[in-house]
């Protein structure tokens, strides 16, 4: 018999909220993320926003030992697995810790370390790169800060498929769980890459927006939209086996019910122009959640913002859904957070679930002008209705395709 998984605890640092409340509040009142960068002077660079988490301090969440050894992408995966863990209510004394693991990825890990310790060793010589220089650096260290500092002694993952990094890690997971070599699985995505070298390497791909107007500089499936935004943070949840959950008395949010994977095998940037690859991803989650097409209502895509994601993913969503794509909701958690890369799966996640919870989906903030292939419905105003089904998208560099689908959780 299939064992089925369910969502027990959230956690959530991002550019709108350091916690999955205030996120939450942030995207109902449709405030964004973007401001001119702080993190270095971007005087000289194209792009002069982004949206940077805000707030943060990694002693909030851990000691100073710990912080000090802990790149900040590592950070943010520490502080969203605390919130996780402690909305989840799991008690690790209570539990088998060789039974609980870890999917956590980062698309990139530290371009901070590299580029601190690079100008060492310019500057100064190998002798004074910093020890600790590949161990903080490396994108796995998040899963394995994760697993250290909360004894998850189970699977240890990072799965890492650029911007389809933290679906994949969900939806990893999920098939973990499902396949009964855990009972409960830490997962998602982290990211912390503004950076002069991660600002001016997306720009000089031209994916960056260059719009200066917070108001106008990241916008999914509009007619105006020039690129996207670079955000950051971390977004964990916590997947458990329905059984193991029911036992303990945890608050099931949702049901995971389908995990579909693909390859574009078409470009190292740029999706697939008919959509077919993201198709499939869709339809193989469809297929595995044992759903029809129809009986899907809301999509959260992954809408960067650039010209050709949104046009081909609007073009996959049509391949996917056929004519019932015209009574799809579909909206761009993006239009508010920025892409958070290799988090931006497991963000989005998150408010997939929190969307199914409340019965609510949100707007694709700065959503008004239609473009003229792309005449879906991309909720340019926020919709209250039930949620039965969310699918979420994620495309990654590398034609890298994943879909998750969450689900009402019915006994």
């Amino acid at each position: 018999m299939e064992r089925r998984v369910v969502v027990t605890g959230m956690g959530a640092i991002t550019p709108i909220g350091l916690n999955v409340d205030e996120f939450w509040a942030s995207v109902k009142e449709q405030k964004t993320g973007f401001a001119p960068i702080t993190h270095f002077d971007a005087a000289d660079y194209k792009c002069h926003l982004a949206a940077e988490v805000t707030g943060f301090d990694g002693k909030n969440y851990m000691d100073f030992k710990s912080a000090k050894r802990m790149e900040l992408f590592s950070q943010y995966a520490v502080a969203a697995a605390k919130e996780a863990l402690a909305d989840a209510a799991l008690d690790m004394e209570k539990e088998d810790a060789y039974r609980v693991g870890c999917a956590i990825g980062s698309g990139i890990g530290s371009l901070q370390a590299i580029e601190r310790e690079h100008a060492k060793l310019l500057e100064k010589g190998p002798g004074r790169v910093n020890p600790l220089f590949v161990p903080m650096m490396i994108s796995n260290m998040a899963a394995g800060n994760v697993s250290i500092l909360f004894g998850l002694k189970g699977k240890s993952l990072d799965v890492v498929t650029a911007c389809a990094t933290g679906t994949n890690s969900i939806g990893e997971a999920f098939r973990t769980i499902q396949y009964g070599d855990a009972d409960v699985m830490v997962a998602g995505g982290c990211e912390a890459c503004i950076t002069p070298v991660g600002i001016a390497g997306f720009t000089a791909l031209t994916a960056l927006s260059t719009v200066d107007d917070p108001a106008r500089c990241s916008l999914p499936f509009d007619k105006e939209r020039s690129g996207f935004v670079m955000g950051e943070g971390a977004g964990i949840v916590v997947l458990e086996e329905l059984g193991h959950a029911k036992k303990r008395g945890a608050k099931i949010y949702a049901e995971v019910t389908g995990y579909g994977c693909s390859s574009d095998a078409y470009h190292i940037t740029s999706p697939a122009e008919d959509g077919a690859g993201a198709a499939r991803a869709m339809t193989n989650a469809l297929a595995d959640a044992g759903l029809a097409p129809e009986d899907v209502t809301y999509i959260n895509a992954h809408g960067t913002g650039t010209h050709h994601n949104d046009l081909f993913e609007t073009r996959a969503i049509r391949l996917a859904f056929g004519s019932h794509a015209d009574r799809l909701r579909i909206n761009s958690t993006k239009s508010m957070v920025g892409h958070l890369l290799g988090a931006a799966g497991a963000i989005e996640f998150v408010t997939c679930v929190k969307e199914i919870e409340e019965g609510y989906i949100h707007a694709t903030v700065g959503y008004r002008t239609p473009d003229d292939e792309m005449d879906l419905d991309y909720c340019r105003e926020p919709y209250v209705e039930a949620v039965p089904h969310a699918l979420s998208n994620s495309l990654g560099f590398g034609g890298h395709n994943a879909t998750l689908i969450a689900s009402q959780y019915k006994e």
